[in-house]
């Protein structure tokens, strides 16, 4: 205990060593610790951070990769906004996200009722099987939903046959490539959310049933006053997700239309579109901005879905 007393400069004895040891060690102790998160902000910094800025900052300018650099300004952003093209990229990204989420959603939610009922057998086995298209290839989806709606030799024309519905081609319509390209998408993600929905479902307690089933609740009301506030948080983030999701479709529309979107660019996405300026034209500033705009509309999405599901809770 005497080693670790002395004399300030004032006079007075004090713990100076001890201190001294316990600020050193506090310090060691807070340089470890970032040192352990380290790792994620380093690839987070070169993978995630530096892209953004740098896309940011090529998007002012005219640039094919191989060449300088010529500053442009907001020109790149000034042509996209008069760019037919764009704007029907748009149309399809809008079109398509919405014919495949919000009937993705509902079936996710019946599926996760389903797989949740108690008089449901062997649920592992549906469990895995509902989250199995998740895993399954891109290209190995395309190819098998490219056979179902092939205009000739196509299942679902082999099935509409038999009420008397002509072949129809679907790649070359907007309405048929767009449910086509859905139909992929919804057959991906719907297991992806029915797993979330489940989880969600099963965290909520039996009692709070049991007592509403007590109080006269019937099965209806137990479902709008019980089961969608509790899953509720869920099922904004599943929104969020498809949202994000949807409006960065790339692989399903390629594999399906092929480059360009197919002859009508019926199957013209943002992304596809990006892909196209930056990859094919080698006009990387003009896909630069492609990609801000596509991101602003991303949270421009993200904060009218949260808009939203603050002013129902308010509401309630």
């Amino acid at each position: 205990m005497a080693s670790n007393l002395e004399v300030n400069k004032n006079g007075t004895i004090g713990t100076v060593t001890k201190s001294k040891k316990t600020l050193k060690q506090s310090t060691k102790d807070h340089i470890s610790g970032y040192l352990y998160i380290s790792p994620f902000f380093i690839i987070f910094g070169v993978f995630g951070l530096f892209p953004i800025i740098f896309t940011a900052y090529i998007s002012f300018h005219k640039w094919n990769i191989l060449g300088t650099k010529e500053f442009v300004g907001f020109n790149n952003y000034q042509l996209l906004f008069t760019d037919p093209l764009f704007w029907k990229a748009l149309g399809n990204t809008f079109s398509i996200w919405f014919i495949s989420t919000l009937p993705q959603l509902f079936l996710a939610l019946i599926f996760a009722f389903i797989l949740n009922s108690a008089l449901l057998k062997g649920k592992e086995f549906f469990r895995l099987a509902v989250f199995l298209p998740n895993i399954t290839s891109v290209v190995a989806v395309a190819i098998i939903f490219g056979a179902i709606f092939g205009e000739h030799y196509g299942i679902l024309n082999y099935l509409l046959s038999f009420i008397g519905v002509d072949p129809i081609n679907w790649k070359a319509s907007y309405l048929g490539t767009h449910i086509a390209i859905s139909a992929m998408v919804m057959w991906r993600w719907t297991g992806y959310n029915t797993i979330i929905y489940l989880s969600a479902l099963q965290s909520i307690p039996k009692d709070l049933y049991e007592a509403a089933t007590i109080d006269g609740a019937n099965k209806m009301q137990q479902f709008f006053y019980i089961t969608i506030p509790m899953i509720r948080p869920m099922v904004i983030f599943t929104v969020i997700l498809s949202t994000i999701g949807g409006m960065q479709i790339f692989a399903e529309p390629l594999m399906f239309s092929g480059n360009g979107g197919g002859a009508l660019d019926q199957g013209l996405t943002m992304t596809l579109y990006l892909y196209e300026e930056a990859f094919v034209r080698n006009s990387f500033g003009y896909s630069s901005a492609i990609a801000w705009v596509l991101f602003l509309i991303i949270v421009l999405f993200s904060l009218v879905n949260l808009f939203v599901t603050n002013r129902i809770k308010s509401a309630e």
